[in-house]
């Protein structure tokens, strides 16, 4: 079994910043893709940030520029960092960890950005 634990959600103004964390435990020998994903009410869970096991990243049109992810693979870990917020990137996020085929994922964390 794998668990993920994500931390550094929170409230932040306009044009601040947040660094969000997940570790992962359990029975894991490698990980391949890991990434973050978010979701509003009422809205599917979109894909924010990814990075692959060989480092390659990928990110949505709307956070290029401003949120940068990374992993620990020591640590079984991946953080994103997030400047430059804004009020539509109040969402719920949510960390993923893709092992041999099989996803798994964090209870989410709520980030919201102020006006």
């Amino acid at each position: 079994q794998v668990q993920l634990v994500e931390s550094g959600g929170g409230l932040v103004q306009t044009g601040g910043s947040l660094r969000l964390s997940c570790a992962a435990s359990g029975s894991i020998f490698s990980i391949d893709a890991m990434g973050w994903y978010r979701q509003g009410p009422g809205k599917q869970r979109e894909l924010v940030a990814l990075i692959t096991d060989s480092g390659s990243t990928n990110y949505a049109d709307s956070v290029k520029g401003r949120f940068t992810i990374s992993r620990d693979n020591a640590k079984n870990s991946v953080y994103l960092q997030m400047t430059s917020l804004k009020p539509e990137d109040t969402r719920i996020y949510y960390c993923n960890i893709q092992i041999g085929g099989m996803y798994y994922w964090g209870q989410g964390t709520q980030v919201t950005v102020s006006s």
